[in-house]
């Protein structure tokens, strides 16, 4: 795959968009009924343009300070809101997850972002329908090539569909250009938008070719798509055939290869996962393993800093000496072996790990896991680091250059923010272009083979056939050094703790629970991790007046995180807000924003959230009102 033809694309693009007078608005997030594309597509460069701002969308969603992806992990089992010095983060989510938080827009980096992914999901969907519609007006150079475009455009949508429908449920479906300001739409049954793509994504597989410029869609993108959708429909066997195919032409990489990681050395590197998740390894052309690639690259014009490190890693700077010394700067005269920001980089602990990453998943079993905690060139924890202040060495101070120490009388604030610890093979992104390392620009991965396999052992579980589920899993427990699970070890647990550790910080963690939550509801498969057994007509709780139900038994998301995070199970409290979660909160409340704008139709809000008492049964694809 080439690396840096898609900016050089994209460039073109965007020049191609001035000249046809694309308004600075289009690009900008709008209510659902405002989604109106205005410029004319009649060839394969013109429909590039409007996948250009699907890619677009995609990437402003894992890159940037607060970046969407992170509401994903902190409404799951391993994250939680880390920013304790203000009211207003998602914490108490009977409280800050509510239609008219953030005035009815619940986009905010200081609050929440579950509204984000409901402006720009549909904003990828308007972009994307407007190539399906406008597909068979345009000339192309083959039917190749249309089909090609058709079939990204089809990924597109079902890519956002498919989180819509887990994170909100029944959605309103749009299958056409939207040309004109629309206030009429309505809720669609979320299993008929799945089945939909299905349908679309089969297409997709058929038609996008697997050799692609990195960045672009490629056919096992949509094929691993593909895989998740037939899982959700109960398709198993097509999910698994469709995965072998994919990981014959991907196979995982087993072996060290790529060139020393910019900005580590000796044994902080010394394992595969540092080659698999650098950037050298992500630019790699014997890369087989990713699939899907978001595709920011170092010193090219136009790429986003990741901030990874800034959003994910603890706030060290924080931490002061046991006798109540500023302990830790950043600042250049900092002792190069004392030195933190440039060999770690910086956080501000936004996106808290739980004890479940940090501890639970990681067993006798994982003793030898070069993912895990056990791992500490892999691992690293607040008390590896040093006190390196000048001013402690200038003074004399006994703890300059010793390991950070918690002190016993550290706030709860303090500590949720300052002291837990964090992947730094996956988690640490080299940033020379900036004093603070916050994370600089790197590849990502958005699919890849590791979780191919994974797909295919959940796949076997769901049938019953534990066996070939412990052998799927073990490939990837084979490669990273843990210790291979037999048919007897495999539960929706073992399946859910391996997409941990291997997935980690990567995959929408939230959608992926309630992908799982909704199988079991649908089939009534009984969930043997915790005995139960869950319906579908009271997925989200009871609703009406008192609707905070935290009432074990009724969804399997809410009884999984309950049961793996220690901030919503235990309470933890500190001066601004209790960590509390309830039944319903399985799924987002749609912003009211989109509700008042839709003044025609109707858009249900969820089960549990203010207003849910006016919805509609949701409409059919395909029947007609």
């Amino acid at each position: 795959m080439k690396n840096n033809t898609i900016f050089r694309a994209g460039a073109v693009i965007l020049f191609m968009l001035s000249l046809c007078g694309c308004r600075d608005e289009w690009l900008e997030p709008k209510p659902l009924s405002f989604y109106t594309p205005e410029n004319t597509f009649v060839d394969a460069a013109g429909f590039e343009a409007a996948l250009f701002r699907c890619r677009d969308i995609i990437n402003n969603e894992f890159n940037g300070d607060g970046f969407p992806a992170l509401t994903e992990m902190i409404l799951s089992d391993f994250c939680v809101e880390g920013t304790t010095d203000k009211a207003g983060p998602q914490m108490d989510l009977d409280v800050t997850l509510l239609p008219d938080t953030n005035s009815g827009k619940l986009n905010s980096m200081n609050i929440t972002r579950t509204g984000w992914y409901w402006t720009q999901g549909y904003a990828a969907i308007s972009a994307a329908n407007t190539v399906i519609f406008r597909i068979d007006k345009a000339q192309f150079s083959s039917e190749a090539e249309r089909n090609r475009i058709l079939g990204e455009a089809y990924f597109y949508r079902a890519y956002y569909y498919y989180k819509l429908v887990h994170q909100y449920g029944d959605v309103p479906w749009i299958d056409k250009e939207v040309a004109e300001p629309k206030t009429d739409f309505y809720s669609y049954d979320r299993w008929d938008i799945l089945a939909q793509l299905k349908k679309d994504l089969e297409f997709a597989y058929a038609n996008v070719p697997d050799d692609a410029d990195r960045g672009q869609v490629t056919q096992s993108a949509c094929g691993t798509l593909l895989m998740k959708i037939d899982i959700c429909l109960g398709e198993y066997d097509k999910a698994i055939q469709i995965g072998e195919a994919i990981v014959a032409k991907h196979p995982l990489m087993t072996k060290r290869f790529a060139s020393v990681p910019s900005g580590y050395d000796g044994p902080r590197r010394a394992n595969l996962m540092f080659d698999l998740h650098s950037v050298e390894g992500k630019l790699d052309a014997s890369n087989t393993e990713g699939l899907f690639y978001l595709v920011n690259y170092p010193n090219v014009p136009g790429s986003v800093r990741s901030q990874l490190c800034r959003n994910t890693m603890p706030r060290v700077v924080g931490v002061t000496t046991p006798d109540g010394k500023t302990g830790v700067v950043f600042t250049d005269d900092v002792e190069k072996q004392y030195e933190i920001n440039r060999t770690y980089g910086r956080g501000i602990g936004r996106a808290r790990a739980t004890n479940y990453i940090q501890w639970t998943i990681w067993t006798d079993k994982e003793k030898n896991d070069i993912r895990g905690q056990y791992n500490r060139d892999s691992w690293k924890s607040p008390d590896e680091l040093y006190y390196n202040d000048p001013k402690l060495k200038a003074a004399g101070n006994p703890y300059y250059g010793t390991h950070l120490v918690k002190n016993p009388a550290m706030s709860p604030e303090d500590s949720i923010r300052f002291w837990f610890q964090w992947p730094e093979y996956k988690l640490y992104v080299p940033d020379p272009l900036s004093v603070s390392n916050w994370g600089g620009e790197t590849p990502m991965y958005i699919y890849r083979s590791a979780e191919v396999y994974l797909l295919m052992g959940e796949a076997c579980y769901w049938k019953g056939d534990a066996a070939n589920a412990a052998k799927y899993l073990n490939v990837v427990r084979e490669r990273s050094g843990a210790d291979p699970l037999t048919a007897s070890d495999i539960n929706i647990g073992a399946i859910l703790d391996e997409r941990c550790r291997e997935l980690c910080y990567e995959e929408n963690r939230h959608v992926e629970l309630v992908r799982v939550a909704y199988t079991f509801a649908k089939t009534g498969k009984q969930c043997e991790y915790f005995g139960r057994t869950y319906k579908l007509d009271n997925f989200s709780g009871p609703g009406g007046t008192g609707s905070n139900v935290k009432q074990e038994g009724i969804n399997f998301y809410y009884d999984w995180v309950m049961a793996k995070n220690n901030f919503y199970n235990k309470g933890v409290k500190h001066r601004w807000a209790e960590y509390k979660m309830s039944v319903h909160h399985v799924l987002w409340p749609v912003p009211t924003n989109a509700l008042l704008a839709n003044k025609q139709g109707r858009i249900n809000q969820n089960i549990g959230y203010p207003g849910a008492e006016n919805n509609l049964p949701p409409k059919h694809i395909g029947v007609e009102e």
